[in-house]
């Protein structure tokens, strides 16, 4: 079956079809950019030569964010958020498209390389696992911006790393490293920059070589709920992200994480 996406590439190795994000080097993500992802793997669901999916990129970040500004090589802070703000019209439809990614049958395997960063963590999350390296930085950074976590993370996050361990990257906003991100269960397994692609390629293999239709039910089973649950609390991250976007300290946040200084925030 021939696949056929502007900024995707589709190659197979063996079962295992690679579904690579073509942004370099960065990776800034948009609606169109979900919505090519989200076509990509219900596409490839419905391809029996594919039974399980690597979410790979090129460049150096896997995804350092999402763009809502004026291009995709727009370096300014606005390139997160848009001049006006999260738009309903915007990122409401790249959450809906987002709910499409994690209704998709087969299993996937992240192969994150560089950073994941805001709502680049959120599609990192997509994946049912993730291999990472050395160079890997998972942040949750929204709270030194100002505003609201989005793209589901508010479920998925907490899903993977439990609770405590959530409620740590949400409110600091810190950086993980590769290795952290394995020892706290971000990650499954630590590989090298060098074979990230590959260790994601024979990690999604052992899921490929057995019975797909066993496999997709056990993973249904294991999922089950969880589209639902990104479609009802997307609805509100994004009202939070709204209503957050309009205070004067997401503005003073959007600014100092530009200028890498810490906010001066004066609640409100």
């Amino acid at each position: 079956m021939p696949y056929d996406f502007p900024e995707l590439g589709i190659s197979f190795d063996g079962m295992v079809a690679v579904v690579e994000i073509q942004r370099p080097p960065h990776n800034f993500f948009d609606y169109q950019l979900i919505e090519q992802i989200a076509d990509a793997f219900e596409a490839l669901d419905r391809d029996d030569a594919c039974r399980a999916l690597v979410l790979a990129s090129q460049g150096k970040s896997f995804c350092a964010g999402a763009n809502f500004g004026r291009g995709p090589d727009d370096a300014s802070a606005d390139r997160q958020f848009g001049e006006h703000g999260f738009r309903d019209d915007t990122t409401g439809r790249l959450y809906r498209a987002a709910v499409r990614l994690f209704r998709c049958a087969k299993p996937v395997v992240g192969a994150i390389q560089g950073a994941a960063i805001g709502g680049g963590l959120g599609v990192s999350l997509v994946p049912d696992f993730r291999v990472a390296c050395p160079e890997t930085r998972f942040a949750a950074n929204f709270v030194k911006l100002g505003i609201h976590p989005g793209f589901g993370i508010s479920v998925t996050l907490p899903r993977i790393v439990g609770i405590q361990q959530a409620s740590r990257l949400l409110l600091t906003g810190c950086r993980v490293s590769g290795e952290e991100a394995v020892k706290i269960g971000l990650a499954d397994k630590l590989s090298s920059l060098e074979n990230i692609r590959s260790d994601a390629v024979k990690f999604a293999a052992e899921m490929a070589e057995n019975a797909p239709l066993a496999v997709e039910a056990v993973r249904a089973t294991q999922r089950q709920g969880l589209a639902d649950a990104i479609a009802e609390i997307t609805e509100h991250e994004l009202a939070e992200q709204q209503r957050l976007r309009a205070t004067d300290d997401a503005v003073e946040g959007i600014r100092s994480v530009a200028e890498r200084r810490l906010g001066n925030f004066q609640r409100r």
